[in-house]
């Protein structure tokens, strides 16, 4: 329920469960520029698109990633690109920039393929039994399964890779990335403490990367994948390659950022499916239409435009990415606003993709605005972030869930196991606050 700013940090206090959704005023969805409640350190939220673009852009090195956000990430992923910024951001991605080229689709279409076909294998297994499955835990295992298998050549069944994922499904539950109570009261920059089933589960995390990063350092090792293009990676300057602390760094920036944006997403796409079967069955058309009875094909993907629009107005209700924090190293002035230094600076795609100033009936799910019959706001439209520290894996990502969503659909019917009420939480990303269950039915024939 929308509330004044006040109010709205107080419900934050209230419910205690590190949703920052609750820390969203009314006018939150409209105003330009504005405050999320009071603190001492000073929380202001910028919606206005172009000064969106000028804190991402960060010409002048003012506002890079938020304390808050460092100290959540150091203990999983130390001092890697997905928290540095200046020259030894640019360091670290002319670095990795060549693994990037794993994530080439065409490179991963594959590992892709193999992996939804071991998830389908398990969706036939839910179908003839009629249990109930979760949806966010099966989406999380799906696209861990991807990440594993183009970084370490690796299934997520292995032994290894499933303790992984168990450890991240307790990070990400657990991480200390906000205390709104540390929000109000504490300066900026100070001291964060995770909790210590936090600390153990990167710990575990950090061991297993580092058992598979050691199977790639065996020098009879032959691979190629993301793990053995990180490693080959050497400083241009210096010649120098990374340490093995390094390594476990950044490849546990590929396994972070490369599935767990993409569960959320999917989370999404088969609850809104599962709400409204009228779109199972506009989406069944297209697929059907296109690619008949063949294995589904990279090609065909490419011509799935209502399967696109889904997914990206999927996104546009519920990007991955609920907030991009920065943090003013400063003093400054963004636009009509002072900055002081310090402040916490919040960009949100999720209010700015709810602005009724850029969309039309912006709390509506509508894929067709998507097929070029309306005009989209581009510049209002960021689920990938933007400016250079958008999403390099974005093109990955989306294949993926086209490939995803088309398997599963030419299949499978799903619905709800439950009527129990779906309440979004932005933590790490935008997940439901509880747990989705859903059953799975075979399709009958054409």
């Amino acid at each position: 329920m929308p509330l004044p700013a006040v109010l709205a940090l107080l419900r934050a206090l209230w419910h205690g469960d590190g949703n920052l959704l609750d820390l969203l005023p009314g006018n939150a969805y409209s105003f330009d520029v504005g405050d999320l409640g009071y603190s001492r350190r000073s929380t202001v939220m910028f919606n206005d698109p172009s000064l969106v673009n000028a804190i991402l852009r960060d010409e002048f090195g003012i506002f890079p990633k938020s304390d808050l956000q460092v100290n959540a990430l150091e203990p999983l992923i130390g001092d890697s690109i997905f928290v540095t910024d200046g020259d030894k951001w640019r360091r670290q991605r002319s670095m990795i920039d060549p693994a990037f080229s794993q994530l080439r689709v065409a490179v991963a279409y594959p590992s892709m393929v193999q992996s939804v076909a071991a998830f389908l294998t398990r969706l036939d297994t839910y179908a003839a039994t009629e249990e109930a499955f979760s949806l966010d835990l099966e989406m999380s295992h799906l696209t861990a399964d991807v990440i594993c298998r183009t970084t370490f050549s690796v299934p997520l069944d292995g032994k290894i890779s499933a303790e992984i994922f168990e450890d991240f499904t307790e990070f990400e539950r657990s991480v200390a990335q906000v205390d709104i109570f540390r929000l109000i009261v504490k300066p900026a920059w100070a001291t964060l403490e995770q909790p210590p089933e936090v600390l153990a589960a990167c710990e575990r995390i950090r061991h297993h990367l580092g058992t598979m990063v050691d199977s790639h350092l065996d020098p009879g090792a032959q691979f190629d994948d993301i793990a053995s293009a990180v490693i080959a990676a050497k400083d241009e300057h210096t010649d120098k390659q990374f340490t093995r602390e390094e390594l476990i760094d950044q490849l546990g920036v590929f396994f972070l950022a490369g599935h767990e944006t993409s569960a959320s997403a999917l989370t999404w796409v088969f609850f809104i499916l599962a709400e409204q079967p009228s779109w199972m069955s506009r989406l069944r058309e297209e697929i059907d239409r296109i690619v008949g009875d063949e294995e589904i094909a990279l090609e065909h993907l490419r011509e799935m435009s209502l399967v696109k629009a889904f997914f990206k107005e999927t996104l546009r209700l519920y990007p991955p990415i609920t907030f991009l924090p920065r943090v003013a190293m400063k003093a400054t002035q963004v636009g009509p606003r002072k900055v002081r230094r310090g402040a916490l600076v919040m960009i949100s795609p999720w209010t700015l993709h709810r602005n009724p100033r850029y969309w039309d009936d912006p709390n509506v799910f509508r894929p067709e605005r998507f097929l070029g019959s309306e005009g989209i706001p581009s510049e209002a439209y960021i689920p990938f972030g933007q400016g250079p520290h958008t999403c390099i894996g974005a093109g990955f990502a989306q294949i993926e869930a086209l490939l995803i969503i088309a398997s599963v659909v030419r299949r499978f019917d799903v619905q709800r196991s439950d009527n129990a009420t779906v309440r979004p939480a932005a933590r790490l990303t935008t997940r439901p606050a509880k747990q989705i269950f859903l059953k799975a039915a075979t399709r009958r024939s054409r």
